[in-house]
């Protein structure tokens, strides 16, 4: 029942618990932190949050008219990843995309060689701006800086009807989880190229989410204006070739009666559990590469729509490209929101239809699992010992397969970044970006009377006149499940108090008759039924 009222009341339901010693007084104290997780199976209230802190992130950075600062790169909370790095030019080997002062040093040529098959990408000289170009009408001299929403696909893998392949034997699972599996350094080189070939430092924040059919798309707010043209030529040009060893036939799996490859500390490799054979290095797996194992590419549909700041429009943009951030891949649709006929009043018929194409979802969701979870998702992946290679710096405790989050059945070959955020954005980092949205708080507190409470009441960093530390924070050895029910419904008795004083105080300060922005999550992919 504690569960239940917390999570209606936006409580964190799976608090960590912490005890809390004044050294002054003797005094102890269970504090509770809020789990922090982003996916509603676990948390829908830490979900939520994370949900919103992330469309104020997108809102605050998107029609900018001047560049934001960039982020220090030294800042632990700075969420450094391949989409910061603004000058970077990646290898092709799919190793851990290093830059282009790495690819020199190499002897292999074959990592930058461009493949046959994909057009030029148009040129232009690079500017130093994030904003964009400005347009000026002429009949009123009034200056428009546009921006962009943008959504990317991925190819055709077969037929599709209600998110469910229409043939699945023809169906191709095989390419549909590589492409998952590399569907992020595919963006990333999508963002590099787009980056060359507008003329400026283009900024994004993107979001990947799944389609019906489960393939992994991408929505993106895109600073400024690029024109069309540009736009499709970059994504026709853009790919990811994978320089791995091929990925055709499974020499080793779990069942065979030997086992998997064995780790041999005095080799410091893996070898064959029946003969004892050191299985080939990934150098020596790569040496003669005739062919890429496998390219990823971007569909043709692509959509683009120009939006303005401070328009409905953009506003619905912001929280449609959030949407779906609380759910897991597998998760975005349940088989009942997968399927067409919403508007037929249930009979029995149509009831029993709707559980077997429940059933035929849950089955696709099953066989695009059973290619993900056996395929490689990188150089390093313990997956190549089924392929009887390998991984790249290969240690021990690899046998038992792979632990990205890529492999497991939520994520469908997706296990990183569901947002993607460039460095100069909004100048920020997400833990700013929630410092600004407290302080927010506290000032309408503030203004309206009311004393918010001290949030570093019980801080670490308080001292004794001695020096020493006042404020203590350990584990504790026990916590009973009354105890944490206890806690639990504190926690929801103050956050209840703290709304009920920052509604008053909103209430205290909005003028007679105004109220929240309002209007619908709009589905603005246009390829929610693509093949």
């Amino acid at each position: 029942m504690a569960t239940a009222v917390a999570e209606a009341n936006g409580v964190c339901t799976r608090p960590l618990l912490r005890e809390v010693v004044d050294q002054e007084t003797g005094a102890s104290t269970l504090v509770p932190i809020p789990c922090g997780s982003t996916r509603e199976t676990v948390c829908t209230p830490c979900a939520i949050k994370a949900r919103r802190l992330r469309i104020h992130q997108c809102r605050e950075g998107w029609h900018l008219t001047q560049d934001p600062p960039a982020r220090p790169r030294s800042l632990p909370d700075a969420d450094p990843h391949p989409h910061d790095l603004d000058e970077a030019r990646w290898a092709d080997d799919g190793g851990n995309l290093a830059p282009a002062r790495r690819i020199r040093r190499r002897t292999v040529s074959r990592s930058t060689r461009h493949l046959e098959g994909f057009p030029d990408l148009p040129k232009k000289a690079m500017g130093q701006g994030t904003t964009g170009a400005v347009f000026v009408d002429e009949k009123t001299g009034r200056e428009h800086r546009p921006s962009m929403f943008l959504t990317l696909t991925l190819g055709s893998y077969g037929k599709i009807r209600d998110g469910v392949p229409v043939d699945p034997a023809s169906y191709d699972y095989r390419r549909a989880a590589l492409d998952a599996l590399t569907f992020s350094r595919l963006v990333d080189r999508f963002w590099q190229n787009m980056r060359r070939c507008a003329g400026y430092k283009v900024q994004y924040f993107a979001a990947v989410e799944a389609q019906k059919r489960l393939a992994p798309h991408l929505h993106a707010a895109v600073r400024g204006a690029i024109p069309r043209a540009t736009i499709k030529a970059v994504a026709a040009g853009t790919y990811f070739a994978a320089w791995w060893p091929s990925v055709d036939v499974e020499v080793y799996t779990p069942d065979d009666p030997e086992g998997m490859p064995v780790w041999d500390a005095a080799l410091g490799g893996y070898v064959d559990p029946g003969t004892g054979e050191v299985l080939p290095t990934w150098d020596e797996a790569t040496r003669d590469l005739a062919k890429p194992a496998h390219v990823a590419t971007l569909g043709k549909q692509i959509d683009i729509k120009g939006l303005l700041g401070g328009t409905p429009d953009s506003d619905r943009a912001v929280r449609y490209l959030c949407k779906y951030l609380t759910k897991s891949i597998a998760g975005t649709y349940t088989p009942a929101e997968s399927l067409d006929g919403d508007d037929v009043v249930p009979d029995p018929a149509w009831e029993a239809l709707q559980a077997a194409r429940a059933a035929d979802y849950e089955a696709h969701v099953d066989r695009l699992h059973a290619h993900t979870s056996v395929l490689p998702c990188s150089p390093e992946c313990g997956n190549w010992l089924r392929y009887g290679v390998q991984p790249k710096h290969p240690t021990a405790g690899l046998s038992a397969g792979c632990l990205s989050p890529a492999h497991e059945r939520d994520n469908l070959g997706l296990g990183g970044r569901r947002v993607l955020v460039s460095r100069q954005w909004s100048g920020k980092t997400l833990t700013q970006h929630r410092a600004d949205r407290a302080a927010v708080v506290r000032e309408v507190l503030q203004a309206a009377g009311i004393t918010p409470e001290d949030a570093d009441r019980l801080a670490a960093s308080k001292t004794l006149p001695d020096g020493t530390a006042r404020f203590v924070w350990r584990e504790p050895d026990h916590i009973a499940e009354t105890t944490y029910v206890d806690v639990i419904a504190a926690s929801l008795r103050q956050a209840m108090t703290r709304r009920a004083q920052y509604d008053a105080a909103k209430q205290a300060a909005s003028p007679p008759g105004s109220g929240p922005p309002s209007g619908p999550v709009d589905n603005r992919s246009a390829t929610a039924y693509a093949a």
